[in-house]
């Protein structure tokens, strides 16, 4: 039996297990999952013969040690922070690893030592980044070999809600990581490259520069800008492309929304707001605007904010209970980032019959024998309950069926890479097909950078 050792039993974990669990009599496989919390871990398994828990806390580095020395691959599902520890145990005992994160500086320094010890070390290989990188190659790869020259690449992914469960104003529930959310686009500018011209969105403005696209069947979404697209444009071989933009979708309607709390300052996550913990949410939401002791709350903030009383928006707000003068914020020492996060889990937390959705889109445009025309393609996935989401089919999955490349041989480049190779991308693709994760595509005339109409 070959052992492949899990570290992780978190949310992500799900589709993960029960794939390489279900592939394991024919693929000869022993699977492995370690996690300090062995309760959820063992549900995952459900006494499969070819399943095993072990408690690991990764902080005990012999435990941690014998665990990979006794693996034949590690699979990472840890937050990207805890992977260099790892990673360096498979380096001295010359084992393969894949994780779902973004690489970080200190995991590519490895790369010369992976290299040297002829191991692979397959990152981003999840949903975003992961299917995003492989789906984009397949097509990018497609059309440079028929001989065009590519002239534009777009890219949005979304975690929403599915239709049958979208029950509130905001069309919007917490489907993976309610932080993420909250302080998503703050640190940095977003950089992307439009028609030859180098643009850039302040964080304060980027929720009212969004972009507009329509799936068939699903209709129509929003995106605004990822941080740093132009870090694409070497990976994805698109030096001279016009256009290189990737962002995240929601629903139409959300950014416009979401940018109140920006300009109040609700989402800031740099400091501590003093006894938040007695805090009301009318209180926290009073704590942004001006002292005017003869106006309400809900008058200083329209005012301030200039939304009249019949604008949506405001039927937004009230939804979330911001002016409950009721309800304590019971939160310790919190930042306003972390206050926004508990008053947003009250009305945004998934129902026990909630089901998830991914939404994904590309589009590329291209020349070829002087024609310009375009690609649009586009992935949904719904989930199928609270322990098999589509968040956590479109991350697991991809990262099984890349483990099984690697430990059957079928991939052959060594180092800290991306699946951004025909070896691996072409077969993932192909399996995730038969798991229901497929895109659609349709070719049509190129229309270029436009905002207005993507994928209409």
């Amino acid at each position: 039996m070959r052992r492949i050792l899990i570290v992780g039993a978190g949310r992500s974990s799900s589709a993960l297990v029960r794939y390489l669990l279900e592939k394991s009599g024919e693929e000869q496989l022993e699977v492995i999952i370690a996690d300090i919390n062995t309760e959820n871990a063992a549900k995952l398994v459900g006494g499969h013969p070819n399943g095993k828990v072990i408690e690991l806390d990764i902080f005990d580095v012999e435990s941690r040690k014998k665990a990979v020395a006794e693996s034949d691959i590690v699979i990472s599902m840890l937050p990207a922070r805890f992977h260099l520890e790892i990673a360096r145990d498979c380096i001295e005992f010359g084992k393969n690893l894949v994780t779902a994160s973004y690489v970080s500086k200190e995991l590519k320094e490895l790369d010369s030592k992976v290299k040297e010890r002829g191991l692979v070390f397959m990152n981003e290989v999840g949903l975003d980044p992961g299917i995003d990188h492989m789906s984009a190659m397949q097509v990018i790869d497609r059309i440079k070999g028929s001989g065009a020259r590519m002239l534009l690449f777009e890219s949005f992914t979304g975690g929403l809600i599915a239709p049958e469960s979208d029950d509130n104003l905001w069309n919007y529930k917490f489907t993976w990581n309610p932080r993420n959310v909250v302080v998503a686009g703050q640190g940095g500018i977003a950089k992307f490259i439009q028609e030859g011209k180098y643009k850039y969105i302040p964080y304060h403005k980027l929720f009212r520069r969004t972009e507009f696209l329509s799936i068939e069947g699903y209709g129509k979404f929003e995106a605004y800008a990822n941080r740093d697209s132009l870090n694409y444009r070497e990976v994805y071989g698109l030096e001279d492309a016009l256009t290189l933009f990737r962002g995240t979708i929601r629903r139409v309607g959300f950014s416009r929304a979401w940018n109140i709390f920006v300009q109040l300052g609700m989402t800031d996550d740099s400091y501590v707001m003093q006894g938040s913990e007695d805090m009301t949410y009318r209180d926290f939401t009073n704590s942004f605007l001006t002292y005017k002791p003869h106006d309400s709350v809900e008058l200083k903030l329209r005012h301030y904010l200039k939304i009249d009383q019949d604008d949506v928006i405001w039927d937004k707000l009230l939804e979330l209970d911001l002016f409950n003068d009721k309800k304590k914020v019971g939160l310790k020492d919190a930042t306003p980032a972390q206050i926004l996060q508990k008053i947003l889990m009250d009305s945004w937390s998934l129902k026990k019959d909630d089901k998830d959705m991914i939404v994904m889109y590309h589009k590329f445009g291209f020349e070829k024998e002087g024609k310009k025309r375009q690609i649009e393609s586009s992935m949904v996935v719904v989930g199928e309950d609270q322990t098999y989401t589509a968040m956590a089919k479109t991350v697991g999955l991809p990262v099984a069926m890349a483990c099984l490349q690697i430990l059957n041989g079928r991939v052959h480049t060594p180092g800290v890479q991306l699946p951004l190779k025909k070896e691996m991308y072409q077969d993932v693709l192909t399996e995730l097909e038969k798991h229901g994760v497929r895109f659609v595509e349709k070719e049509v005339e190129y229309l270029g950078y436009n905002p207005y109409n993507l994928g209409a």
